[in-house]
């Protein structure tokens, strides 16, 4: 394939893959913009195997078979709780993927074009490898802590020690030192001496940061993979993935900037990894009364209600708890109620997670509401039914010393009676108590999610 067809298969492949970002955006058009993303992704891997350039199929083959069949096992076989660490995990690659490319391009410049007369790396190539190679570490070592705080290896609290916002300052102005070096001059200390620093850093990025914030963080990061590509396909000259790179990072940034507005935090302190530090758990009012209720109160309670908000949490991913939730608003629809469902743009593990188990289970789209766009029915709704979904119904968030304070939440608890589903009294993922458990107007439901919800449709 000559130059110039590589250049126009690129092309194509970006227009899908612009295509593609423009499909997800919306629940109707995701499966299509899916499918604009793959065919894109195939013509750019295609056009780039056939390059006169490439000179040995045995290791590029190998690879791709390897890596096709991992990634279908890995397909086939990843629950949908699970998909939050999975796009960790994967962005751990993508940044390592960076690290990897560019040290190989680092110690064999002439293979891919960007040797200078001495041999050496041209001027502009040495930059842009820096900058990709450090955004790169950063994404690879920060993803893993992400990854161990979402699977649970790794405790979600917050994990601070004195000096760490210094100790984070002095690495970042010597990484940033070590890349003028590595520009004026290619030397392998300079170029090994910031990638490890830089690993060094995402990890101290990412383990102040509460579980709580998790959604942030696995946006931010994806940001930080898309830079990184963006960078590394600069040092190679390779447009494909420069287009790529910078649609998925800019992408990246403003999902994160719109998370930060939906958890009140601020977007430069996300993307410096300074916040997060100073939440501390609180203990539950466990001596404080509730009132239990049993699947039998719950569906009587919402059967002879007039309109019903659903509000879907984690609790609902952890118990797989979609399909019976869509069931359960089935038969309230049959029996003359009103359904809708609250959904909250941080409610989850990472964005969006929400939106794709209703989606997975059928939920109506039209009947599937953003936080902005139902708050104010919560006070003419005569049930609020929460599943799990305990942080972002917090009316901690009005109090000034709160952890999450000014955190916009779902008010689910200006509703006439508000239904909790939640195995115990305990914390959310941010680690405080929630004071609507302890509510007049609220009825918990102990139990897993699905079980619960199973119940209330039997009962309906």
């Amino acid at each position: 394939m000559s130059a110039n067809l590589t250049a126009l298969a690129y092309l194509i492949a970006s227009v899908l893959f612009v295509m593609a970002l423009r499909g997800l955006s919306s629940p109707e058009s995701a499966r299509s913009g899916n499918i604009y993303g793959m065919i894109g992704m195939a013509i750019a891997v295609v056009a780039t195997v056939i390059n006169p350039d490439v000179v040995s199929y045995e290791w590029i083959l190998g690879a791709m078979v390897v890596g096709g069949a991992i990634g279908a096992i890995i397909a086939r076989r990843i629950a949908m709780t699970d998909m939050p660490q999975l796009v960790a995990a994967f962005h751990s690659l993508v940044g390592l993927a960076a690290v990897l490319v560019a040290a190989a391009a680092f110690y064999n410049p002439g293979a891919y074009d960007i040797a200078g007369d001495d041999g050496l790396l041209k001027l502009a190539s040495r930059i842009e490898m820096g900058i990709g190679v450090v955004i790169g570490a950063i994404t690879f070592s920060g993803s893993i802590i992400a990854f161990g705080k979402l699977q649970g290896v790794v405790t979600g609290n917050p994990i601070v020690f004195p000096g760490q916002h210094a100790l984070n300052s002095a690495i970042g102005a010597a990484i940033i030192i070590l890349v003028v070096l590595f520009t004026i001059e290619p030397a392998a200390e300079w170029f090994w001496a910031m990638t490890v620093l830089a690993f060094v850093l995402g990890l101290l990025l990412i383990i102040p940061i509460g579980g709580a914030d998790m959604p942030v963080i696995v946006s931010m990061l994806n940001s930080y993979s898309g830079w990184a590509a963006a960078g590394i396909g600069f040092t190679l000259e390779n447009t494909a993935l420069i287009i790529t790179g910078a649609l998925v990072g800019s992408s990246g940034a403003i999902l994160s900037y719109i998370m930060c507005k939906a958890m009140n935090r601020s977007f430069i302190s996300v993307l410096l990894g300074g916040f997060g530090g100073d939440a501390v758990a609180a203990g539950t009012n466990s001596d404080k009364p509730v009132k239990a209720g049993s699947a039998d109160d719950a569906a009587y309670i919402m059967k002879n209600a007039s309109s019903v908000i659903i509000v879907p949490g984690y609790g609902l991913a952890v118990a797989q708890a979609q399909h019976s939730v869509r069931d359960m608003g089935n038969l309230l629809k049959e029996h003359g109620v009103k359904v809708t469902y609250a959904i909250h743009p941080v409610a989850g593990r990472m964005p969006g997670h929400m939106n794709v188990l209703l989606a997975e289970a059928n939920v109506s789209y039209d009947e599937v509401f953003e936080l902005e766009e139902i708050n104010s029915d919560f006070a003419n709704t005569d049930v609020a039914f929460v599943i799990g979904a305990n942080d972002v119904t917090n009316p901690a968030a009005h109090e000034p010393n709160s952890p999450i304070a000014g955190m916009p939440i779902l008010d689910v608890d200006r509703a006439r009676t508000c239904l909790f589903v939640k195995r115990s009294l305990s914390p959310g993922y941010a680690g405080i108590d929630n004071e609507l458990f302890y509510a007049d107007n609220t009825m918990m439901l102990f139990a897993d999610a699905k079980k619960m919800i199973d119940d209330i449709v039997k009962a309906l």
